[in-house]
């Protein structure tokens, strides 16, 4: 059975960065910025082991250096630590920068985001 690369990368980088993550954004957001959003927006798999996910990382806090900074945080972590790492669900080799963090649009002004696209290669573990 495929990993559910959302809970994983949500419990990964929590870890790594001492952030909150989550794949839906909370009602109380302002109340618990800084915080990450992990979706998958899409993806492919060699109908055997490999899948290829196209992941969103979102970073909301409550500056634009605070977003910036967390964006930028997990952008290395992805690309420099994930690959090569074992979790108890997944193991995960290549990653890329498919969209750099970059400003996105968001409804509230008391709050900044900014996010990347990344493309994210992992199977099963055996």
């Amino acid at each position: 059975m495929w990993p559910d690369v959302e809970v994983e990368l949500i419990a990964w980088l929590g870890n790594q960065i001492g952030t909150r993550f989550a794949a839906e954004l909370p009602a109380n957001l302002l109340d618990v910025l800084p915080l990450g959003q992990v979706q998958r927006v899409g993806g492919s798999d060699d109908s055997f082991r490999l899948d290829r996910a196209l992941v969103d990382l979102d970073a909301y806090a409550a500056t634009r250096a605070g977003a910036s900074l967390l964006a930028r945080e997990a952008r290395d972590v992805l690309t420099m630590r994930l690959p090569g790492t074992k979790t108890s669900a997944a193991v995960f080799g290549r990653v890329s920068t498919v969209s750099a963090p970059s400003w996105r649009p968001y409804e509230n002004t008391g709050l900044r985001r900014c996010g990347a696209t990344y493309e994210i290669f992992f199977h099963p573990v055996s």
